[in-house]
């Protein structure tokens, strides 16, 4: 496939991923702005620089944190749909995005790997697609903060295999539109994003795992909030009058059973997870995530959390709750199946890099569920990202080459199937 320059002016897919990972772009799920974090703008205005380095004219960023551009087509494939490569700026906000340190293991022989710093060790019973990569080098923090990976390998891949295109002229490609958005770790990337102003037939999340993987499938996603109210009173006088809203809280949390909880569940189970509390004596909320592949689940589900709520207050006579369900995002796969393109060519492109094809589903969900329910088909394309949203954070470069050609290789597909 396209080869860099040996002579390129331009930084190296790792070097550019080394970058991207020191800077501090964690989002924030306590913020009413948007982006969530000042910080993610000092990424975003780095990739517009190195965007028009490359030649791509109309890099900007926009009120919103929203890098584009677009690379024009070459000479001849004017009349080839617009594909888009999209990627994320953010990092997870539960774990520490700040001060990150890559750290290289190379020739990587088998067994735990361990970190510089806290005790940390990636196990390898715990990470078993660590066997697909002997003999390769593995990028890891140093145990004090997550990797990054997710998703600035994803940003770093887009921006190489854009630098392999303009080191290679002749190579002849479509029109191809750049996307990296903010805040998606707190659900809120493509919140504000036009997509008939983007102008693309159909999309890719850079943002997968392990290599040759596409994915058309994601949960179903809704949140709850259960606010719990009690009665609140001077404590020293608080005999047969005091409601504690906390302990009501406390209740609820205790009742939900481990059965339908993520650490219970796999592959197209859903479960109800609680992942924050806040409050008083008087109202406490209580936050769940909702997640199943199949929508009509969503509701079972909130009722399932209604009813321990009434069971929590049952305890505790005097006290009440309400109840608000907030929707994130739905099944990509609903709306993907309207342009079988996005996915079949994919495969195609996975499968001329020399990879076996694997059609998955994620336990979760990218831009790609808003923009597919936008109407801009949008499946995702693995990165080699692994571990993530921890400190045993993990990426195996080879992956990430492998994640460079198979995108140069989906806009080959492109061409050939539509000019």
């Amino acid at each position: 496939m396209l080869q860099r320059l040996t002579d390129s002016p331009f930084p190296s897919l790792v070097d550019r991923f080394v970058t991207y990972a020191k800077i501090h772009t964690t989002s924030s799920e306590e913020s009413d702005t948007y982006p969530s974090t000042e910080r993610q703008w000092d990424l975003a205005r780095v990739l517009v620089d190195e965007l028009k380095a490359l030649g791509l004219a109309d890099a900007g960023v926009d009120e919103h944190c929203y890098v584009t551009a677009t690379l024009p087509a070459s000479s001849g494939c004017e009349n080839v749909p617009a594909i888009a490569f999209i990627a994320h700026m953010d990092t997870y906000p539960e774990v520490g995005g700040e001060n990150v340190v890559p750290t290289f293991h190379e020739n990587y022989q088998g067994g735990d790997i361990e970190l510089p710093k806290e005790g940390r060790k990636i196990l390898a019973a715990e990470n078993p697609y660590l066997q697909q990569c002997l003999g390769e080098t593995i990028i890891t923090a140093d145990g004090t903060t997550l990797l990054g990976a997710d998703d600035k390998a994803g940003v770093a891949e887009i921006m190489d295999a854009l630098t392999r295109i303009l080191e290679n002229p002749e190579w002849k490609h479509g029109p191809v539109k750049i996307a990296f958005t903010p805040d998606e770790e707190v659900g809120q990337g493509v919140q504000h994003f036009d997509v008939e102003k983007f102008g693309a037939t159909v999309a890719y999340t850079m943002d997968g795992g392990r290599r040759g993987e596409v994915e058309d499938e994601t949960f179903c996603a809704d949140s709850a909030i259960v606010t719990f109210v009690g009665r609140d009173i001077h404590p020293g006088f608080a005999k047969d009058k005091m409601v504690p809203s906390v302990k009501v809280a406390g209740a609820f949390l205790a009742g939900l059973p481990r059965e339908g909880a993520p650490e219970t569940t796999e592959g197209k189970q859903g479960y109800i997870h609680p992942i924050a509390i806040k409050g008083n004596t008087s109202e406490t909320d209580v936050t769940l995530l909702i997640r199943d592949f199949d929508l009509d689940q969503l509701k079972p589900k909130a009722e399932t959390i209604r009813g321990y709520a009434e069971a929590a207050c049952a305890q505790w006579p005097g006290s009440g709750f309400r109840m608000e369900i907030k929707e994130y995002y739905r099944n990509m796969k609903y709306d993907l199946a309207k342009e079988p393109r996005a996915v079949e060519y994919a495969l195609e492109a996975v499968k001329r890099v020399g990879i076996e094809p694997i059609r998955g589903s994620i336990r979760g969900g990218t831009d790609g569920s808003v923009l597919s329910a936008k109407g801009l088909p949008t499946p995702n394309v693995f990165t080699g990202e692994q571990a993530f949203h921890g400190y045993g954070e993990w990426i195996c470069v080879k992956d990430m080459e492998l994640g460079v050609e198979t995108l140069l290789r989906i806009i080959e597909v492109w061409r050939e199937k539509e000019a």
